[in-house]
């Protein structure tokens, strides 16, 4: 077995075992069960946004503490001076946060398809694009969080502090159409914001927006390039 994979055997057992891994899972989850009795009516609004919350609390809580938790505790000094570079595991967390949101986002299509009766969009080119570019927004933002927290504390608050206000404006706490129009318009500019209105309209057949693909580009490159530039790696 080489370091490499021992590496990422290990990881996957600390990600199993940690207990953030199965709130990010069972939360959206949760929410839509709660909730399910009016996705008969609604299933292009609600199941979008219980995608959205998935992604948004693995992007932002799980990926910056678990990185800022290595750099703290000085997992990530000592690996410096071992032939698997630091870079190795901060590639295998990225990888392994991928994969448990991509099992969270499955969790939440299988019981609404299963037992909501919710059916996938006609095409899913749309929605498979907007996942993969709010995916890469959620995690540019969680990287950001780990290059400036100080520890896995800090950076835990930090994204609790981001996510409250953001999943807010989103629309994911309070629908966004009984927000304040401007607020609401606001809203559709964040990252999870726009991640969430992409999902909503391409799920119900709509057409990708290109404006919206744009703003999640541009969060990713600006914010992925921010975290390369500060991250430190003890």
């Amino acid at each position: 077995m080489t370091a490499l994979l021992k590496l990422t055997t290990i990881e996957t057992k600390l990600l199993v075992r940690d207990p953030g891994s199965l709130f990010s899972m069972l939360i959206p989850l949760f929410i839509l069960v709660i909730f399910g009795s009016s996705i008969q009516a609604g299933d292009t609004v609600l199941l979008p946004m219980t995608l959205a919350i998935a992604i948004g609390m693995v992007g932002l809580y799980l990926l910056p503490t678990t990185l800022a938790t290595y750099r703290e505790r000085g997992i990530l000094r000592r690996l410096s001076t071992t032939p698997l570079r630091p870079i190795n595991l901060l590639i295998v967390q990225l990888v392994l946060q991928l994969v448990l949101a991509l099992v969270a986002c499955l969790l939440l299509l299988g019981v609404a398809g299963g037992v909501l009766g919710v059916h996938l969009p006609p095409r899913m080119l749309g929605p498979v694009v907007f996942f993969l570019i709010g995916t890469a927004a959620m995690f540019s933002i969680g990287l950001l969080i780990a290059a400036l927290a100080s520890s896995g504390r800090t950076a835990n608050g930090i994204g609790v502090l981001m996510y409250f206000p953001m999943a807010f404006l989103a629309g994911l706490i309070q629908p966004a159409d009984q927000m304040p129009t401007v607020m609401a318009r606001i809203g559709e500019y964040t990252p999870l914001g726009a991640f969430r209105l992409g999902l909503q309209e391409t799920w119900a057949g709509g057409s990708p927006s290109i404006p919206l693909i744009l703003v999640l580009t541009a969060y990713t490159v600006i914010l992925s390039t921010a975290a390369a530039r500060f991250f430190r790696w003890e």
